[in-house]
């Protein structure tokens, strides 16, 4: 009977162990250019409400949640990838200084490089995750930056991940700057958030990822 009961065992372990690593490791390719641009715009709105609430568990799972249904990721890959991200995140978000931001780079690498492996589009992934660092450097010191420097380096990314010229994809970080803005406003003036508040953002989120996802496509 113990017998049984270990064969069972093993051959359980091994089927989950299969699973996993075909999870992991099996060749995926995703088209990088067919998203869903209402849905990333609601997942986006819910990770910066999870972010600024400094709820990390939520923020893996919406940002696992956007990994699959968007980039086609499998369940275990997606939460992998969603933990670099998160990791990058919350390092960003501590830092006061250039070599704190710094920090965040090779969590941002490695999430881009899990990317970069299942994506139909070539691109520099070192750059990439240096383009994803800078607009959240601007956006931190927005204060001293010009009004038209976030908008830039919004585009300046997507130009970089979908081969695109920047002046294609402007209107995208045009918009998302816009929706950055209203938080960041009623942040500056000590007013907390509102569901209104909230509705707007993810309409110009909504607006944006739709404006990019034109671009690309065209």
């Amino acid at each position: 009977m113990r017998r049984i009961v270990f064969r069972s065992i093993a051959i359980v372990l091994t089927l989950l162990v299969g699973a996993l690593l075909y999870d992991l490791y099996y060749p995926r390719s995703a088209k990088m250019r067919e998203f869903d641009p209402n849905e990333v715009a609601r997942l986006e709105t819910a990770m910066w409400r999870s972010y600024y609430d400094k709820k990390q568990v939520q923020l893996f799972n919406q940002l696992s949640e956007l990994l699959r249904t968007q980039y086609h990721m499998p369940l275990v890959r997606s939460n992998q990838v969603a933990y670099y991200a998160a990791n990058a995140a919350f390092a960003f978000k501590d830092g006061k200084t250039q070599a704190d931001y710094e920090k965040a780079m090779p969590e941002l690498v490695k999430f881009y490089g899990a990317i970069r492996k299942i994506s139909d589009i070539p691109f520099d992934v070192d750059h990439v995750a240096r383009l994803e660092l800078q607009w959240w450097i601007v956006h931190r010191e927005r204060w001293k930056r010009g009004a038209e420097e976030l908008p830039r380096a919004l585009a300046e990314l997507q130009s970089a991940i979908y081969g695109v010229p920047v002046e294609q994809v402007l209107e995208h970080g045009r918009l998302r700057a816009e929706a950055m803005k209203i938080r960041d406003t009623k942040a500056d003036n000590g007013t907390a958030m509102t569901e209104e508040d909230w509705s707007k953002i993810n309409e110009l989120l909504r607006q944006s990822w739709r404006s990019l996802a034109q671009a690309v496509k065209a």
